[in-house]
């Protein structure tokens, strides 16, 4: 605009100029008419020199217009591309041994920003102790030019009391000056809870599997022997019956095959269910079940064969609820088992309590007792907390499985030398 004003002034006043020599000469001079053809030329040649300074202006301006449109749109993209990443970018003055926070959309709440000019090291000291010394080294080193990148993993404290997180962070050098120090690192910072959260079910589930595989070879280990213990005493004491005179050892002879037809059958019964329970196809069969007399057969049934007292507590006449029989049967049966293996001496009690709109179904010993550390895993499949005692480890995994089915939980009570209290709690309905 400023220019377009002076040549128009420019213009004005040289025509002016031009037209008063033109009238103070004569036209019949030949020296005024040279002179006024130089001027003409001059005039002509200056306006043809604005005209051409006014072009080369209008398109610088039209080009940095078009550089600032693109810085504009590369910063927007860039913005965008941090957003959608959930990036924090920083950088690191080397010789300064400080950083700088530049942007944080990082997600989550509770992120860590250093004040501008923090130094380094305060900075790392924001980390769990495990991690400050690797990455303090390593910052130490791109800062120094000995490696071009950094790439680092660690936990921060975050500024909420008693929260943490975890980072991943990437740098490099972005600037160096003629002998190739580094003067300027530039940096970005990612969180990455999700991804450990991640990372550590992922080891969990692979232990689990290990540790399942492991328990499953003892199991197929231990199996033959569990089988073939009651089995070669069936054989055995079938293959002695006729040749057995008296008649108080035959009926001996046959209590034992008796008791051992009871053992192979529970084990083929636990493999059963398992393989039921595995392959999806165990459904259920709800009718109204009297918990009185399931409880009352089934102790006088067990009680056959047992040393050990089986005692009863029914707390009420009558106890209807609406369930699957077989499985009651089932997880009773196992807690009775499991509790007559471990039960030298004193007694097994069973029994219910009534608890809201549920009834708790429990098996009471004065046996050995298990352990704190094991009362949460025995009812995993293979597990046996005493390896010497028989028994193939699916009985209680059984019990749980068929507890979760009815919409229950199942647990243990116990302490080392004063017996246990194994029960499943169901809904009455």
């Amino acid at each position: 605009m400023c220019d377009s004003v002076f040549f128009l002034n420019f213009a004005t006043s040289t025509v002016t100029i031009m037209a008063e020599i033109i009238l103070s000469f004569s036209l019949h001079n030949v020296t005024s008419v040279q002179i006024m053809w130089i001027l003409g030329a001059v005039f002509f040649l200056l306006l043809i020199i604005l005209i051409y300074r006014q072009y080369v202006k209008r398109r610088q301006l039209k080009n940095d217009l078009s550089e600032l449109e693109k810085m504009m749109q590369s910063n927007v993209e860039y913005e965008f591309v941090l957003k959608a990443m959930h990036l924090a970018t920083w950088h690191v003055n080397p010789k300064m041994r400080t950083v700088f926070f530049d942007n944080d959309y990082r997600e989550d709440t509770g992120n860590f920003i250093p004040e501008a000019g923090t130094n380094i090291d305060d900075w790392v000291l924001q980390l769990f102790p495990n991690d400050q010394s690797r990455v303090g080294k390593a910052l130490d080193e791109i800062c120094l030019g000995e490696t071009d990148v950094f790439y680092q993993q660690y936990q921060v404290k975050s500024v909420i009391p008693g929260k943490s997180y975890w980072e991943e962070s990437y740098a490099t050098i972005g600037e160096r000056d003629a002998d190739g120090t580094p003067l300027k690192i530039v940096g970005a910072s990612m969180r990455i809870d999700n991804r450990k959260d991640m990372e550590n079910a992922l080891i969990q589930a692979r232990n689990k599997a290990q540790e399942s595989d492991r328990l499953k070879t003892a199991f197929l280990a231990n199996m033959g022997h569990e089988i073939r213990t009651p089995l070669n005493a069936i054989v055995g004491f079938a293959d002695l019956l006729p040749v057995v005179q008296s008649e108080e050892d035959r009926n001996q002879l046959i209590q034992e095959i008796q008791n051992n037809n009871q053992k192979l059958l529970r084990i083929i019964n636990g493999l059963v269910s398992m393989s039921e329970i595995e392959a999806g196809a165990n459904s259920l069969a709800l009718n109204v079940v009297d918990l009185n007399s399931l409880l009352s057969e089934m102790q006088e049934r067990i009680q056959v064969g047992t040393e050990v007292p089986i005692l009863l507590q029914l707390p009420q006449k009558e106890m209807l609820i609406h369930s699957d029989l077989e499985k009651l049967k089932t997880i009773m049966e196992h807690f009775l088992t499991n509790a007559i293996k471990f039960t030298t001496s004193g007694t097994i009690t069973m029994g219910y309590d009534v608890e809201d709109n549920h009834v708790r179904l429990w098996v009471r010993d004065t046996g050995k007792g298990i352990a704190k550390d094991d009362q949460e895993r025995i009812f995993e499949r293979f597990v046996k907390i005493d390896e010497y005692v028989p028994g193939t480890g699916l009985g209680l995994s059984v019990v749980k499985s068929h507890a979760r089915q009815l919409g229950g939980t199942v647990g243990v009570e116990s302490e080392l030398g004063e017996g246990s209290r194994f029960w499943v709690l169901l809904p009455l309905t």
